[in-house]
């Protein structure tokens, strides 16, 4: 692998918001859409292993109670606000917001065939909204009764929608309005000292009506008698969140305390035609509660205010007991939060309201292979850039020089130039930026830092000039020449400046001509979405990596893929390789070697050195530090194109500062963790 002096950087002091609802689109389920605490809405697509393809940042005053997936792809969402929102998948931003009229949301469903919506008001209102082109149109009110409506659920024959609020339970015919049965959730309790919140329901097409409420039971009721069928007390704290699979055999709930359990629908004895709700498995992957679950037809899926996101495969659904079964967890973004300016030695932090620009620390020492080493001089907190207004930030970057910051939010782009005299630092905001089609998805600045690169909506690319003492003008716009609806997500520039490639959200790659500004060539389509890219300093080469772990590498000037490139297809990449379950983040290469590309994920680092055989699958794919360990003859034996280090985990970012220089940025999960509201304590046996 080479020897590097590391800055190990454990100082971004990100805490990654809580997941505050799931909502798994019907039918084909391929896309789950979550919202998190702070008003962020992402979407991850199961098709391209599991990515984060879309991020659409929070925003201060609008909250996420409820996600609905309606007709033609569409995501609505409600909150504590009062709004109902239309969320633009193609542009990551609202594309329009309808007041509820019944003050703050708390619940929202789609109907079975997604054109309308019923939302669950604090006023006590259930309001029926038309989905149409364009937006949805109120329709009507149903009965009004006193009390907060917490949850929705539709029949799927589309005649009745049941509500859950506290201590009761409603089913109202949607062709009249009215309410036709009224159900007390603890009538059969004595002596009952607090009130029951029903906090999930679900309206079964037997007739059965499912809650969960915060005395931690799980309850099936038949709604015509309005009678208790079966009661279920799965914890001693809250049961907050509930789902139903397609084919109504499989439920899943979420609890305060940080489980899941799964329930299903078993005979009572072999061939008996008679069935139960039977807890059958029981899981404890979060430490916090478990406000949002949804089953998809092949796993069951969570989200936790400790931020996790667990994805836990059916293992009875899977065909094949390999990969497909393996459980996934996700904390962190699917994209960089930290930019770098290599020949200042500085690192921009990302958080969704201001900026950190942080100088690295410095060490007059050397040693051994593994060896911590005294800092002559400590890392120093240099600026603080807040951002004004409620708007969450969409994108950040410094230059390589560090002379400049920029980012953008929903509705404004800004540039800062940054001085550096001694041990002061100033800032000043560049005035009169010019008016870009907002919101920037991407920042990129070129090699020289003279040139800002911003992806924009519609596959464009504008491409602006920086100017001394401190300004900028607009150069040029590049567009796809066939068009495209979606915005453009990644950039890389080459080092000479000549080369500029994008990916819009259909993952077309674009290269530009940036000497004469001209479209140069499009990268052959690949079905799988890009999640790194970067142009190689000497080559020109472009190194594409994709969320099914596939690498590409692709000749510019030549407009074709490499004869290394054309060997990783024919060989294939080993096993273990592909079956990775966090996609690469960030690629860099080593001018001192021209042979090596440096790539991580969140849970390794890897140098992949081109001149050597790439490994078969009978090969072991392991780490250094293992490898370290073997004889020499042995060592002989298994080198392998892929050098790789699992010691900085979870590793946010690392980029290569010069030829000998590494910058490595973790956060341990116990960090922020630390940081989160304490979770429900459990009595451990014996304690």
């Amino acid at each position: 692998m080479g020897e590097f002096e590391v800055h190990r950087v454990r100082f971004f002091g990100l805490v990654p918001a809580g997941v505050r609802c799931l909502a798994c689109q019907p039918r084909d389920g391929r896309r789950l859409a979550l919202a998190r605490t702070d008003g962020a809405v992402e979407v991850y697509n199961f098709a391209a292993n599991y990515f984060q393809e879309k991020v659409i940042p929070g925003h201060e005053s609008r909250s996420v109670e409820a996600l609905c997936w309606t007709a033609g792809d569409r995501l609505f969402g409600a909150g504590l606000g009062g709004e109902i929102t239309e969320y633009d998948l193609s542009r990551l931003c609202v594309a329009r917001s309808v007041d509820g009229g019944g003050g703050p949301i708390w619940s929202m469903a789609a109907n079975s065939s997604g054109t309308q919506l019923a939302i669950g008001c604090e006023d006590g209102s259930v309001k029926l909204f038309q989905v149409v082109p364009g937006g949805i149109q109120f329709e009507r009110n149903l009965d009004r009764r006193k009390g907060r409506i917490l949850c929705l659920s539709w029949h799927p024959s589309d005649t009745h929608i049941a509500a859950g609020s506290i201590d009761i339970l409603r089913v109202f015919d949607v062709s009249s309005g009215q309410t036709v049965q009224r159900v007390m959730v603890n009538y059969h309790v004595h002596k009952v000292q607090r009130e029951c919140i029903v906090w999930s329901i679900a309206f079964l097409s037997s007739g059965t009506v499912v809650t969960s409420d915060s005395f931690g039971r799980v309850q099936f009721w038949d709604w015509e008698r309005g009678t208790l069928q079966e009661s279920h007390t799965v914890s001693t704290s809250a049961v907050l969140s509930l789902s139903v699979s397609e084919k109504e055999d499989s439920i899943v709930v979420g609890t305060s305390t940080g489980a899941t359990y799964q329930f299903q629908l078993l005979p009572v004895k072999m061939g008996s035609l008679e069935k139960r709700w039977v807890r059958t498995k029981p899981f404890q992957h979060h430490t916090h509660d478990v406000r949002a679950v949804a089953h998809s037809s092949t796993a069951l899926i969570s989200g936790g205010l400790d931020a996790q996101l667990v994805i836990r495969p059916l293992m009875e659904k899977v065909q094949k007991k390999g990969y497909e079964a393996a459980l996934r967890k996700f904390t962190f973004p699917h994209r960089r939060l930290v930019s770098c300016a290599r020949k200042a030695r500085l690192l921009l932090f990302q958080f969704s309201q201001h900026l950190e620009l942080w100088r690295l620390g410095s060490t007059n020492k050397t040693g051994k292979d593994g060896e911590v080493l005294p800092l002559c001089r400590m890392p120093e907190h240099l600026v603080q850039l807040k951002s004004k207004g409620p708007e969450h930030i969409y994108c950040s970057c410094v230059s390589p020089c560090g002379s400049w910051v920029a980012y953008s939010t929903a509705s404004r782009f800004h540039l800062y130039q940054v001085r550096y005299e001694g041990d002061s630092v100033s800032v000043k905001k560049v005035p009169k930026v010019p008016k870009l089609l907002l919101p920037a998805y991407q920042l990129q600045f070129s090699a020289d830092s003279s040139r800002l690169f911003v992806a924009s909506a519609r596959g464009s690319v504008h491409v602006l000039q920086l100017l001394e003492p401190g300004g900028c003008k607009h150069l040029h716009t590049f567009r796809p020449p066939s068009g495209c609806p979606e915005a453009v997500y990644l950039l890389a520039v080459s080092a000479d400046g000549h080369w500029l490639a994008a990916v819009s959200g259909d993952w077309a790659i674009h290269i530009y001509n940036l000497k004469c500004f001209k479209h140069h060539c499009t990268v052959p389509t690949y079905d799988c979405a890009v999640t790194a890219l970067a142009i190689h300093p000497v080559t020109n080469n472009l190194v594409i990596s994709y969320s099914d772990q596939q690498l590409f590498e692709f000749s510019i000037p030549e407009k074709q893929y490499t004869a290394w490139s054309r060997t990783v297809q024919n060989q294939g990449l080993h096993k273990d390789w592909l079956e990775r379950d966090s996609p690469i983040t960030h690629i860099t290469f080593n001018p001192k070697n021209p042979s090596h590309i440096l790539l991580h994920d969140i849970y390794m680092f890897c140098v992949l050195d081109k001149s050597l055989p790439l490994p078969d699958n009978s090969a072991l794919l392991m780490n250094q530090s293992t490898l370290k360990q073997l004889p020499e003859t042995a060592r002989q034996r298994q080198l392998h194109a892929f050098k790789i280090c699992k010691k900085f985990q979870p590793l946010l970012f690392a980029d290569l500062l010069d030829e000998n220089c590494l910058v490595m940025v973790e956060r341990p999960i116990m960090d922020f963790k630390t940081q989160l509201p304490l979770p429900i304590q459990k009595k451990k046996f014996g304690t």
